[in-house]
């Protein structure tokens, strides 16, 4: 399967970002023609007061966000993850943070809503508090493309590699991890906790980011980008620079199975 982590610069102007992510989108399957393209986390929206962000969201399917990722799915016969975008629910407040998996024939084939939440006070002073607009999702969900088993995580899951193991469990060959990575954590967490969930789980380890900046309530947010795919020996093989772009990589079945062998994770847990 070759795949391509696709690197945007979101904002919180909605009608911008989804022409953004749909040139890029068609650029990759113009120069690359993969099999899977994966957008980042919030690709369709970012930034904001805690109301715009829920006035943002979209309904479960029909919405702009949604349908793109399918039409794109449907045109180009390619699986797409749709990174994540914000998804109403009825008689709900708030709104879900939501990954979507898209077959070749833009068919939903497994649905995603991120279980753990950012609100932490960062190293420069930055407050996060993602709860604020977010209500979290409960299970781990792993979907299946091309005869390629994939689990759904979304940015600050990654930081909780409990989740992990249960994809892993599930059989699990790739998992996606579509982010907005905050600039401060990034440089020094985002390729050692991205290699450690591939080595641990021996999947490859799919890591588009966000690249750049946006408002929120009125203050700057960097976003550390370096989009990313690990194999599951948790080498890094491709990366995206500090720019809107993509990368692309082949990941081989023959792989999976060479790690696997080699040190037989699966076979040798007790918990």
């Amino acid at each position: 399967m070759k795949v391509c982590v696709l690197q945007t610069d979101t904002t919180n102007d909605k009608a911008r970002n989804l022409r953004q992510a749909e040139a890029l989108m068609r650029k990759a399957m113009a120069e690359e023609d993969p099999d899977l393209l994966v957008l980042p986390e919030h690709f369709d929206y970012a930034g904001g007061t805690v109301e715009e962000k829920i006035a943002a969201g979209e309904s479960a399917t029909g919405g702009p966000a949604w349908t793109l990722c399918r039409d794109i799915a449907r045109e180009y016969k390619v699986n797409v993850v749709s990174g994540s975008f914000f998804e109403r629910t009825e008689g709900e407040s708030r709104v879900l943070n939501t990954s979507v998996l898209f077959d070749r024939n833009g068919q939903e084939k497994a649905r995603y809503s991120k279980i753990h939440l950012f609100d932490i006070v960062t190293p420069d002073g930055m407050e996060y508090r993602e709860s604020a607009s977010v209500k979290p999702g409960r299970l781990p969900v792993v979907g299946e493309v091309d005869g390629w088993k994939i689990g759904l995580t979304i940015c600050y899951d990654v930081r909780f590699p409990e989740l992990y193991q249960a994809l892993m469990k599930a059989g699990a060959d790739i998992i996606t991890v579509p982010a907005a990575f905050t600039l401060q954590t990034g440089k020094d967490h985002w390729d050692v906790l991205l290699r450690a969930r591939a080595i641990e789980t021996e999947c490859y380890i799919v890591a588009p980011g966000q690249v750049g900046a946006f408002l929120q309530d009125g203050q700057k947010r960097f976003c550390y980008g370096n989009s990313l795919v690990a194999d599951p020996w948790g080498h890094i093989i491709t990366k995206v620079s500090d720019n809107v772009g993509y990368g692309c990589a082949r990941l081989e079945k023959a792989k999976l199975a060479e790690v696997r062998a080699q040190i037989p994770l699966l076979q040798h847990k007790v918990l």
